[in-house]
């Protein structure tokens, strides 16, 4: 069953699951200067990513609950 997500957003939460990221990392990787491609901010908003500090890695960004059912519900 796959819902209307956008493909970017499902992209991204799908890159942040493999493993968590490193702020900076998605930061540098992500990072758009149009401001009609929100795609970080999208998939904060919608829940799917959280920042959490993990010991030893610092601030990162890690898939939440809510992002493993965004990525089931869409096939990947």
């Amino acid at each position: 069953m796959s819902c209307n997500a956008d493909p970017l957003v499902l992209d991204f939460v799908e890159w942040v699951a493999r493993e968590p990221r490193a702020y900076a990392e998605v930061i540098a990787t992500w990072k758009t200067s149009c401001p009609r491609l929100t795609i970080w901010e999208d998939a904060a908003e919608g829940g799917y990513v959280a920042r959490e500090t993990i010991a030893g890695l610092g601030l990162v960004i890690a898939v939440t609950e809510g992002g493993e059912r965004l990525l089931r519900a869409n096939g990947r």
